[in-house]
């Protein structure tokens, strides 16, 4: 394709249904906001449910509001179970929501909170939604990464919920490494299937309240500086739109802003590091999320 991507270049979502996680604000809502004025029947899949309805009123088209806590695995059943009766068939699975540099908390579950939120909560919310989209040709599972998946980023298997010591900065790195990993892995099962496909993407850097979390010493800077390096999150949110619905779009690829530093731009298809390739890395998170969540995909 030739030119800059932006929303135009969004096909005709009519007739599709699509779940966005974290969609009452940010990132999420756009990516909600734009799929809806194509057509696309929207669940907006949200902690707080006030605030959905808040965000739907928002929006031309057809958009619900689902109730979803992804740092509550008993949310995410709770959850699984409300789409999967409103919703024979699901088009589009968008993993969009997440934290970003909190205090050491802990998830319902005692996950460490940006790994069980991150990670383990869109593992368990896909696993129990697979077999919604397996059917439907063209269905896509997008799971939305960050640049910060190379910043401090391992996957610490010895102590994943750092308990023994805990960075917030590394944390973040590890869910976000842990998104493209669970991308890549799934793809990998997804492939013999021939219809759904599992896609990754990133905002760059976005103005969004994802940095309210960030250390006292980032945050100001952070307000004189925005202009010059960060994007809209109607910007922010290409990348993802173009992973979810670009028909060039292949099972494994990763979409992030395409200027220099992948700050901010146009969607283009860019790489992830040399570590989130690792195959047997992927496999063992998969194996240890399958443990640590009790749910299991229907794919092998």
């Amino acid at each position: 394709m030739s030119g800059n991507w932006t929303e135009q270049h969004i096909p005709d979502q009519h007739g599709r249904v699509a779940i966005v996680t974290g969609a009452n604000t940010g990132l999420g809502f756009e990516t909600a906001r734009m799929l809806a004025e194509r057509g696309a029947a929207v669940v907006l899949a949200v902690r707080d449910v006030e605030k959905g309805k808040q965000a739907a009123a928002r929006i031309t088209g057809d958009v619900t509001v689902q109730a979803l806590d992804l740092s509550s695995l008993d949310s995410i059943r709770s959850a699984a179970a409300d789409l999967r009766a409103a919703h024979p068939r699901i088009d589009l699975l968008i993993n969009n929501a997440g934290v970003m540099y909190t205090p050491r908390q802990l998830t319902a579950d005692g996950f460490e909170l940006q790994f069980g939120t991150n990670h383990l909560g869109h593992f368990a919310l896909t696993g129990l939604l697979l077999d919604r989209l397996l059917p439907v040709p063209g269905s896509r599972v997008v799971t939305v990464s960050s640049i910060g998946h190379r910043i401090r980023a391992a996957i610490h298997f010895d102590d994943l919920q750092w308990e023994r010591s805990y960075g917030r900065v590394s944390a973040y790195g590890q869910s976000k490494l842990a998104n493209l990993m669970f991308t890549y892995e799934l793809q990998r099962r997804l492939a013999p299937h021939g219809t759904t496909v599992a896609v990754a993407a990133h905002p760059g850097v976005s103005d969004t309240e994802l940095v309210r979390n960030s250390p006292a010493a980032f945050r100001k800077p952070m307000t004189w500086l925005a202009p010059l390096f960060t994007q809209k999150p109607e910007m922010g949110a290409l990348p993802t739109l173009r992973a979810a619905t670009d028909p060039a779009v292949v099972g494994g690829q990763y979409y992030g802003p395409g200027n220099r530093g992948e700050m901010r731009g146009y969607p283009k298809l860019v790489t992830s590091s040399r570590g989130s390739h690792d195959q047997s890395t992927q496999q063992r998170l998969w194996t240890v999320s399958e443990d640590l969540t009790g749910v299991t995909f229907p794919v092998e």
